[in-house]
């Protein structure tokens, strides 16, 4: 199947789609977008996706799929190996509330949109949108720590030793934390998990400065 992606090097969803991708084995024709730029916005791709959001997949036949995590979803009913869902129904509950902990909770409040209208409509500046993104991630990030720290479930990664949706969410909140300059070492629960998922190619392709429209070091 020939496979599109629309997305942009530093967009988390971006990043968490692309991991899941790699970890399926499919290959993908990459379509960037300056989101600072507008480049969303642009009447082509609103008539893929009304939203104006990414990432986007597009599939062989034109059909666009939009929203990272209905995306994964898709691709695992339809690509089942590896599996990114335990097969136990309770395991299954655990690894989506892991992963909705980080999608729903922090990337909603701190994406792109959100944090430049605080800027348009309140005037905060720089510092404060900064502090406004670090205060809803340790939110999560605190009890999540000690979420995983605690379960008897969390091995190597979140859920056991193979990663799942919730190391794909993760691995891709850590990355957007380094702009802001978020110290992984408060939370040694989830750098260790962290560290597991980079050492896998999978995760270490996907990482936002890998990507082709990432800006490249002088």
């Amino acid at each position: 199947m020939s496979l599109v992606l629309h997305n942009f090097f530093r967009s988390s969803t971006s990043t968490r789609l692309r991991i899941a991708l790699n970890l399926k084995g499919l290959e993908y024709d990459y379509v960037p977008y300056v989101l600072r730029n507008g480049e969303q916005r642009a009447p082509e791709y609103l008539a893929r996706n009304p939203q104006g959001l990414v990432p986007s997949l597009e599939l062989a036949d034109g059909t666009c799929l939009t929203q990272s995590l209905a995306i994964i979803e898709w691709l695992e009913e339809s690509y089942r190996e590896p599996p990114l869902l335990p097969a136990d129904p309770l395991d299954r509950a655990r690894v989506r509330a892991l992963a909705y902990m980080v999608a729903c909770e922090i990337h909603p409040l701190n994406n792109l949109r959100v944090l430049g209208r605080l800027g348009e409509q309140f005037q905060a500046d720089d510092e404060a949108v900064a502090s406004w993104f670090r205060h809803w991630v340790a939110t999560t990030f605190e009890p999540l720590e000690k979420m995983l720290a605690s379960h008897p479930s969390t091995g190597r990664f979140c859920h056991g030793d193979t990663p799942t949706l919730a190391d794909l969410c993760l691995y891709a909140q850590v990355h957007n934390n380094r702009r802001f300059n978020i110290d992984i070492a408060d939370y040694p629960t989830i750098a260790r998990i962290f560290d597991a998922c980079d050492a896998l190619p999978a995760f270490a392709d996907a990482a936002p400065m890998r990507q082709p429209d990432a800006p490249k070091a002088a």
